[in-house]
């Protein structure tokens, strides 16, 4: 899906004329000759169409300049700043990590509570967990996967590389999960071949049978695959004397609201196989098996406390 600056640049172009109104026969006739010029062209408007019929529903500074500033000129530059951000390029990579709006411009996306299946091809198969965010790039031979933001499980017996906000994966016929926090990346390795690349810094092998979690700078032990290492993709939740302020930091991943968890309990462990897609259930559960009450003040508020 690359294209260059200047591609962009005429694309929007394009886009601003047809919102001044209809094309006249001339400049129909030039805008189809671009259009049909080269493939980057096409790309680009196919592009620049998905991202504008998407900025209605952003609140960002960015999309309201782009829909709403009083000159062309600001409408341009914001319209093409949109464009590039959503166009997957690895110039822009770093701009998209930093914007409130890469989950809207992703190739593939998860919305919260739901998870997606994506064929990748030759038997390929990539998961998205809740609330997550993918680019999806053919580079001849390899697939690169930016993660955006979320976590994502991939299966395929291809060369993919992965790239997330503090490196990238590069993968040989492996099976793993990757998850993308604020400040580091988790991956979990189940199979094959998986080397990890920073900038700066020298690849490394990543044992199999474990994860680890890696900033721009540093990388932790590896440690054994945990209970819930996965879990997610079958729908479970699996907590193996699991914290509660833990356990509901991730039920609150699958549902909207606030899900607190008072000091007084929060240090309880917990254990068992929830089903993601009943967290009421699985919070009616709680009050069974821990000295917990679950207090509701609204649909989308709750909080757990101590049973008096």
């Amino acid at each position: 899906m690359d294209f260059s600056a200047q591609v962009a640049e005429q694309a929007v172009h394009w886009l601003l004329e047809m919102q001044q109104g209809p094309l006249n026969p001339r400049q129909q006739h030039a805008w189809q000759q671009w259009l049909d010029a080269h493939s980057e062209h096409r790309r680009a408007w196919e592009h620049i169409q998905r991202v504008n019929s998407r900025l209605r529903g952003l609140s960002s500074p960015l999309a309201h300049a782009a829909l709403n500033a009083p000159q062309a000129a600001s409408r341009r530059q914001a319209l093409k700043l949109l464009l590039l951000l959503g166009a997957g390029s690895a110039v822009t990579w770093g701009l998209r990590a930093h914007t409130p709006i890469p989950a809207l411009l992703a190739d593939y996306r998860s919305p919260l509570g739901q998870r997606r299946r994506i064929d990748l091809g030759s038997g390929g198969q990539l998961q998205l967990n809740s609330a997550s965010a993918v680019d999806v790039q053919d580079q001849g031979a390899q697939k690169l996967i930016r993660l955006l933001e979320g976590e994502m499980l991939l299966s395929t017996p291809q060369a993919v590389t992965v790239q997330t906000a503090q490196g990238a994966l590069r993968t040989e016929g492996a099976r793993l999960n990757v998850r993308q926090f604020a400040d580091r990346t988790q991956v979990a390795l189940f199979a094959g071949r998986v080397e990890l690349t920073r900038n700066g810094h020298a690849g490394m092998l990543l044992p199999v049978a474990r994860q680890l979690s890696f900033t721009s700078t540093t990388v932790s032990p590896p440690q054994p695959l945990d209970a819930n290492s996965g879990a997610w993709v079958d729908g479970m939740l699996v907590a193996a004397h699991m914290r509660l302020g833990d356990f509901l930091e991730e039920l609150g991943r699958y549902r909207r609201g606030q899900l607190g968890c008072d000091a007084k309990v929060a240090d309880l462990l917990i254990s068992g196989t929830y089903p993601l897609d009943d967290s009421e259930r699985i919070l009616d559960l709680l009050e069974i098996s821990l000295p917990v009450k679950v207090k509701r003040f609204t649909r989308y508020w709750v909080n757990v406390e101590a049973r008096v």
